[in-house]
């Protein structure tokens, strides 16, 4: 029976100083740290993430969070001001080298801010964590990228055209993709593994934009007001320029349960207690979530989760 820890004793110390260096952060810029219930009654309708449930009493159900954000805008329109969350998130069917089904995230939440100084301020933190940190990271969009690694525009190529650079790259025969799911499998297969100096990635299509608002880029296509920090060819962190109207919220968690159906997915309801807390006010806002994990394995030099992890899903 395997029973010792996963991590090395000298890689717990160094993942401890990083969160030591992480409090430090915020507590120098006035940002609160908060802690929020692991388990909740609702849970997001993200087609793409799928919650774990556990069973409090007959019939009466939870889940898992997979990151604490309805719960901190909750905080944030009830007048929180600037915060901060470092806790455990749990994600069904995410084991690898990068994934374990329960992982640390970092979150927070700016009022005030937009997703530029959100950018700003991630890169500062990145350049405190880090060794070999620097807080100049610069910002790339996302159809440049495609355009330089695959020579397509992903705004303005067909359908056609996608599905027939997908096959170049990958098996897909017998998989139903819809337009997002190609340019996912691009992104992750083709140009996430050639991101290996720290940068950002923006301007992602508007039918990318979870909770994020929308924007238009200089091209003056609508686009995502959204962020992803890649350092090493792995997505870091993901951002948002907050979402903040409640009826278009509702709209969003509506459509995504329409995707959800469409896959076989079961349905999940629509998180009320944020919509009322939406339709409360929300104050203008960027967030941010961090995979607190990740951090450490570039702190530490890894090449695999478990080697930052106390005890990995299979040892626990």
């Amino acid at each position: 029976m395997r029973w010792q820890p996963d991590a090395a004793l000298d890689t717990l110390r160094l993942r401890a100083q990083v969160l030591a260096r992480v409090r430090g952060f915020f507590a120098d810029r006035g940002v609160l740290e908060v802690d929020t219930p692991l388990m909740c009654q609702a849970t997001g309708t993200d087609p793409h993430l799928e919650a774990l449930a556990l069973e409090l009493a007959p019939g009466d159900w939870r889940f898992l969070q997979t990151s604490p954000e309805f719960a901190m805008k909750r905080l944030l329109a009830a007048g929180s001001g600037p915060i901060y969350q470092l806790c455990k998130a749990f994600r069904r069917d995410e084991s690898g080298q990068r994934h374990n089904p329960e992982f640390t995230m970092l979150e927070w939440y700016r009022p005030g801010f937009d997703d530029h100084q959100l950018m700003d301020e991630v890169a500062a933190l990145i350049a405190v964590c880090l060794p070999a940190g620097d807080a100049d990271i610069p910002r790339v969009c996302y159809r440049d990228l495609f355009r330089q690694s695959l020579g397509l525009d992903p705004f303005a190529a067909s359908d056609d055209q996608l599905l027939t650079c997908a096959r170049s790259h990958t098996d897909v025969a017998g998989m139903v993709l819809s337009r997002d799911d190609m340019l996912n499998l691009l992104m992750a297969l083709v140009i996430e593994p050639q991101l290996q100096a720290p940068v950002f990635v923006v301007d992602f299509p508007a039918s990318q934009a979870a909770l994020a608002q929308i924007g238009r880029d200089a091209q003056g296509s609508p686009v995502a007001r959204r962020f992803e920090l890649f350092v090493a060819g792995m997505e870091l962190a993901n951002g948002y320029l907050e979402l903040t109207d409640s009826a278009e919220q509702a709209r969003r968690f509506t459509a995504d349960n329409s995707l959800r159906e469409a896959a076989g997915l079961p349905v999940r309801a629509a998180d009320a207690r944020l919509l009322a807390a939406l339709e409360h006010g929300l104050p203008a806002c960027a967030g941010v979530a961090l995979g607190f994990d990740r951090l450490v394995m570039l702190a530490a030099g890894a090449t695999h989760i478990r080697e930052v992890l106390s005890f990995v899903a299979d040892n626990a």
